[in-house]
């Protein structure tokens, strides 16, 4: 990946619940000019200021069709490499699921179970928008999951039960508000 030019990495303020920008499709990427490369760049940036494994574009506000992850940090997934997904498509599901704790960065200080497929095969195209194809389970698959799901405008919290959902409602709310205490920078709340 070659940028031309000095640019420097930003870290981008992170879209949270109620930004409208969470709810919609991503748009398909045609072209990795620099624009691209350098939302890839700060995605990554981004995604490390605020200790996440994984981050897709709408979360800082573009609609591209981009996700990263990198779950080197994590015990056990030392030698995963960084990766960047552009145009992903998960083209397989294990009817197995687990169910596993998540959390995301546009939906700080929560945490909730949900289940998803253990096993997952993805094909998508890399920062020279060469075709790669990828089979992930365990956390490797759950957290490219999680990411597609943000590029489809899909939130973690959609998929709990009702009975979570009433219990976190007051939750998303402090969240849409902005009255909450985190450690990184997010948007600003829009004026009504």
């Amino acid at each position: 990946m070659i940028i031309k030019g000095k640019k420097k990495m930003n870290i981008l303020p992170i879209t949270v619940y109620g930004d409208k920008i969470l709810r919609k499709k991503a748009v398909k990427v045609n072209n990795a000019d620099n624009e691209v490369l350098m939302l890839v760049k700060d995605l990554f940036e981004t995604m490390r200021n605020a200790n996440g494994v994984g981050i897709a574009a709408n979360q800082v506000g573009s609609n591209k069709s981009i996700f990263v992850i990198d779950i080197s940090m994590v015990e056990g997934y030392e030698k995963i490499k960084p990766i960047a997904f552009i145009n992903p498509k998960i083209v397989y599901r294990s009817s197995e699921t687990v169910i596993m704790e998540e959390g995301c960065l546009s939906i700080p200080l929560l945490k909730a179970d949900v289940e998803r497929p253990e096993f997952i095969k993805i094909v998508y195209n890399d920062t020279n928008l060469k075709e790669q194809t990828l089979e992930a389970d365990d956390f490797l698959a759950r957290v490219i999951q999680h990411e597609y799901d943000h590029l489809k405008g899909i939130l973690f919290t959609d998929k709990v039960d009702d009975v979570v959902k009433k219990q976190i409602k007051e939750e998303l709310i402090k969240i849409k508000n902005r009255n909450i205490d985190i450690d990184y920078p997010i948007t600003k709340l829009k004026a009504k």
